[in-house]
């Protein structure tokens, strides 16, 4: 007759067996098939749920875990339904609660001490994630007019920035769009400088064609240089119009074509303005426009011709400007596989301590273990699509700022070896503690042996891959940045089959920024 089962025994396998997860990945995968579906409200509703809120205007009490992340993934939904204010609050919520993850000192190893998942500890976001929450939040603000909110953001952006250059430069290459927006915001805070100082950066990684007139324009009144402008200053100067930014002959890569048709405009979309933000003037009434107002516009082409001769731009002592930033398509999302464990142990190779990696071979030669859980990276979302930008009818070209699935790849091959040598170093404490547990049991009673299997195929089935990442951002972004006459303009965005018009009215030396950002 076997022998009981010992009194310490019980409660172990008990607390094993309550330490299975489904993982990140599955508590986001609602939302992002309503996303796919078109869906946003949808999508909004289940993240709230995840979250534990009823309303988006609440915020988890504490952000541990997953629930900074949770706020990431809810501020780019927001922003696709307009609600700006909400998307900024849930972004500065965020930042504060999420660290840079850093595998260039040693986080191999200590990546390694998990035992049982790595999605157990604080989420630390790669360099990319970290630059973008900045730059999504200057959309948010400057969309509502509110420049001091966007030079908030602009100088924390900075300050990860020069992180990232003592820091072998990675995810640098997505500085570019957020130098592009900083810029803007100190410009039309009248800060020159700065301004062109963000502007400079911008161009380090990104030849921004709108850019070139803008420079040329701003060195009048700064006399900050640097080759980049220099070079600027000696070429041809281009119409600011935006006729000559798409050169003939450039490929899909490099700039977007004109839309092929002129969509028609769906319902308009309302810009939000917080309480304190200086909102740009209100539409004038139609009672007080004056005839020729009326007439101006009805027949926009020529009032183009004679603004454009009556008033030359060396004469504005401001341009009229309009600015639009589309974010479209979403980002790889992470997901759970099994890999066999000699494929583990290749990709794994100069990730793992000698002494770990000869105890890896040596388990799986005896057949100990032959499989290895580890995160990967599925398929980005809209990549291949090309957004639109119209003004008043008329077809106006688009810059594409940054291909944000492209940096996510290439940072989760930076890290792949890494997180695998993780997995099998979990895999071998495994194994370690099922010896334990059958030592403790009596290595030869069916208590022992059997408690050894439980606790391996407990501590497998609790090994969760980290799929955590921020999956709701955009796949790419553009930019269209276009000088226009004052008076009233419809402006018409749009990106996967979603549109949005909105009517703008501008006094001379006003500017806007429009956005639209679509997920599926």
């Amino acid at each position: 007759m076997s022998s009981p089962l010992p009194r310490h025994v019980a409660p172990l396998m008990a607390g094993l067996l309550g330490l299975g997860c489904a993982g990140h990945a599955s508590r986001t995968e609602g939302a992002r098939d309503a996303l796919d579906a078109g869906r946003p409200k949808e999508a909004l509703a289940l993240l709230n749920e995840e979250l534990g809120v009823d309303s988006p205007k609440q915020q988890p009490d504490d952000l541990s875990g997953d629930d900074a992340l949770l706020l990431l993934d809810r501020s780019m939904v927001l922003q696709q339904l307009g609600r700006y204010s909400l998307s900024s609050a849930d972004l500065q919520a965020a930042d504060k609660a999420i660290d840079l993850l850093d595998l260039s000192r040693g986080t191999a190893d200590d990546i390694g001490k998990y035992l049982f998942s790595d999605d157990t500890g604080p989420y630390k976001a790669p360099p990319y994630e970290k630059l973008l929450i900045n730059t999504m939040n200057m959309v948010n603000y400057l969309v509502r007019h509110d420049l001091n909110g966007a030079r908030v953001e602009a100088r924390r952006l900075a300050v990860m920035q020069q992180y990232l250059k003592e820091h072998e430069g990675q995810g640098a290459a997505l500085t570019g769009p957020g130098s592009y927006l900083a810029g803007f915001a100190f410009e039309k805070s009248g800060r020159a400088d700065e301004a062109l100082r963000y502007y400079d950066e911008a161009l380090q990684y990104g030849d921004y064609r709108s850019l070139h007139p803008v420079v040329r324009r701003m060195t009048g009144s700064s006399g900050y240089r640097s080759p980049r402008i220099r070079k600027i200053l000696e070429t041809p100067a281009v119409s600011e119009s935006g006729a000559a930014l798409e050169a003939p002959g450039r490929s899909r890569a490099q700039a977007f074509r004109e839309p092929r048709r002129r969509p028609t405009p769906t319902p308009y979309f309302a810009v939000e303005v917080d309480e304190g933000a200086q909102p740009p003037a209100p539409p004038p009434q139609e009672a007080e426009q004056s005839p020729a107002a009326k007439a101006g516009e009805a027949k926009i082409p020529e009032t183009r011709k004679k603004s454009r001769t009556e008033i030359p731009s060396r004469q504005r002592p401001k341009p009229t400007e309009l600015l639009v930033v589309i974010n479209y398509g979403r980002v790889p999302a992470k997901y759970a596989q099994r890999i066999p464990i000699g494929l583990a142990l290749t990709w794994a190779a100069g990730h793992m301590p000698p002494g770990k990696a000869a105890e890896a071979n040596r388990l799986a030669a005896q057949g100990l273990v032959t499989w290895i859980n580890y995160p990967a990276l599925g398929k980005p979302r809209g990549q291949y699509d090309v957004p639109e930008f119209s003004i008043d009818g008329e077809p106006a070209p688009l810059e594409a700022a940054i291909g944000i699935d492209l940096e996510a790849r290439a940072a989760w091959k930076d890290a792949q070896g890494a997180v695998i040598g993780a997995a099998i170093t979990r895999m071998i404490s495994r194994v370690v503690a099922g010896e334990v547990a059958r030592t403790a049991a009596g290595r030869d009673s069916i208590w022992g042996i059997l408690l050894s299997l439980g606790t391996q195929a407990t501590l497998t089935a609790a090994d969760t891959p980290d799929t955590r990442s921020w999956a709701m951002l955009p796949a790419r972004m553009a930019i269209g940045r276009k000088l226009v006459r004052p008076g009233v303009h419809d402006v018409t965005l749009g990106a996967r089959g979603n549109y949005r018009a909105a009517k703008i009215t501008l006094e001379e030396g006003g500017w806007a920024v429009l956005n639209l950002t679509v997920l599926n």
